[in-house]
């Protein structure tokens, strides 16, 4: 479908893609990966038209069209949610233009002209293209893209300025859907969605007509949708045929073949310059000698791939903690005239693992807040064991960030005295090695930002840890530390997160906020996306 040539590109002395070659099929289900500036991002502008290589050429049929979600960035208004997002079929919404004004035409036209048959004619071809877009499926087609990426009946109405920038992200997610274009770039699509609307989207793209590309740092999304896996790594494009877990276990069986090979290759290398060592003097070996240095300069050396470091930390030991950690009794939470808990009654306990879960706008964040002692609610008793030491991350604590101070500096000063605190590996494992860890605070982007103050709440000794939506703006190897931390923190865990993959990992239990409630299931987050379909499906049977 979309070949690229021999694509090369460089920035400066920074060489991008060095003569890569890949063909995307019409039916490829493609995860892109690599490390950060490897040039995921830059592929799909050149696959869009919007950057140009330096080398080689793209060849794509005219009959292909491309569909492409960036990260974040979108915005309208003006329009009701239905109307944006019927848009999507402007070609149907041309054609019944064109026949309603054809038909009006008709009624005040001379029936014994020319141009009244010709008319007659054209509506006729008309009709068939539209009979092709099959327009009677339209609105049921829309609705079930609008409802499965979680909006309700009662927001198809809404002016679509009403919506906050995450759900921009969804109506736009929904009218590209909907487009249905022969190939569909999405750059980090789960960002903006809840695990349900995630599942549904999941669901949607396995049976997606035409091809699909995907920038994603969630795990379980990849190998969920994708069925190959294209990996940038230094200017090189390799393609392995399977999904995430399939390329992470082909690397690293590729990396060990490339080790074996050097070391065999070396081997050889030796032996030859042994030989050519001991009989360089004797005449009568000459031919046999110039014949083996020959040999060794046309031999093309072995290279392996470069590996990325592996980074380890731990969090500080946790105090010793109460059996009972934090209950909430009768607890009432409303912003206004929008009630969001009413009579919530909720016990942690000493060594829980809690995945927090549910849909946009539900009160997940609120919830941690009030866990965590900083949101005041209106009714009902928060009880703190008497050991609990709590430690909380959220996304506004990167505001509180001093810009004078380099990251380092930054986190350093959160220690608190505490020798055991590794913060350089914590910078490492979030992304700020090297040079990085030097940048001063106020050159940060939001989402470095965001990875400082996840960085200085690692730091501080707590039994209790509440974390909202920690692996944002984190890399899928970054995610697997931070797991692998949690894993051997030996306190109490809570996460407001939408990244299963990551969850399932780390929790026992998982607490569902609804509109109307909450519920605690002893599962991980997988069991509770069956549990929850099961419910729908015998809801539906009724």
């Amino acid at each position: 479908m979309i070949t690229l040539a021999d694509i090369s590109l460089a920035y400066g002395r920074k060489t991008l893609y060095s003569e890569i070659s890949v063909t995307i099929g019409g039916r490829d289900r493609i995860g892109l990966v690599g490390v950060n500036g490897s040039g995921k991002s830059t592929l799909l502008e050149l696959l869009l038209g919007q950057t140009e290589a330096d080398g080689g050429r793209i060849e794509k049929p005219d009959h292909v069209t491309i569909g492409y979600l960036p990260q974040d960035g979108i915005t309208v208004s003006g329009k009701t949610l239905f109307e944006e997002v019927e848009l999507a079929f402007e070609d149907v919404l041309v054609l019944q233009k064109k026949l309603d004004d054809a038909g009006e035409q008709l009624a005040v036209m001379d029936t014994t002209s020319e141009e009244f048959y010709e008319l007659i004619d054209a509506m006729e071809a008309w009709e068939q293209q539209m009979a092709d877009h099959e327009p009677h499926k339209m609105r049921s087609r829309i609705e079930r893209v609008l409802e499965g990426l979680g909006f309700s009946k009662a927001d198809f109405d809404r002016d679509t300025g009403e919506f906050s920038g995450g759900w921009q992200m969804r109506i736009a997610l929904a009218k590209l859907l909907l487009l249905t274009p022969s190939l569909l770039l999405l750059d980090e699509p789960t960002n903006h969605l809840d695990i349900l609307s995630q599942h549904w989207l999941e669901e949607y793209l396995k049976h997606y007509q035409g091809a699909l590309m995907v920038i994603s740092h969630d795990r379980a999304f990849l190998d969920t949708v994708t069925n190959r896996t294209f990996e940038l790594k230094m200017g090189k494009l390799n393609v392995y045929k399977g999904n995430y877990t399939f390329y992470e276990k082909e690397s690293t069986a590729r990396l060990e073949q490339q080790r074996k090979a050097r070391d065999n290759q070396q081997k050889e290398i030796s032996r030859q310059k042994d030989f050519i060592n001991r009989f360089r003097s004797n005449v009568k070996k000459a031919g046999l000698v110039q014949s083996r240095m020959k040999a060794l300069d046309k031999m093309e050396i072995v290279e392996v791939d470069r590996e990325e470091k592996k980074i380890f930390f731990r969090f500080p030991p946790p105090p010793p903690a109460s059996a009972k950690v934090i209950t909430l009794e009768g607890l009432h939470k409303s912003y206004g005239d929008l009630r969001i808990f009413r009579g919530l009654d909720l016990r942690i306990d000493k060594g829980d693992r809690i995945a927090v879960v549910g849909v946009n706008g539900a009160g997940k964040s609120t919830l941690a807040r009030i866990l965590a002692g900083v949101e005041p609610f209106q009714a009902g008793k928060r009880e703190v064991g008497i050991n609990t030491v709590l430690g909380y991350f959220a996304q506004h604590q990167a505001e509180e960030l001093d810009p004078d101070n380099t990251v380092y500096e930054e986190v350093e000063n959160s220690l608190d005295g505490q020798t055991d605190a590794n913060p350089r590996a914590v910078l490492g494992a979030l992304l700020f090695s090297g040079d990085d860890a030097h940048k001063k605070v106020e050159v940060l982007s939001g989402g470095e930002r965001n990875r400082v103050a996840l960085a200085k709440m690692l730091m501080r000794p707590a039994n209790c840890i509440i974390l909202d939506e920690p692996t944002n703006h984190l890399d899928i190897r970054s995610k697997e530390v931070l797991q692998e931390a949690i894993n051997l923190y030996e306190g109490t865990v809570i996460v407001v997160s939408h990244d299963r993959a990551f969850l399932d990992a780390v929790v026992t239990k998982v607490l569902e906020v609804r509109p109307d409630g909450t519920r605690l299931l002893t599962c991980n987050v997988s069991q509770y996306i069956e549990r929850v379909e099961a419910e729908m499906a015998e809801k539906a049977a009724t």
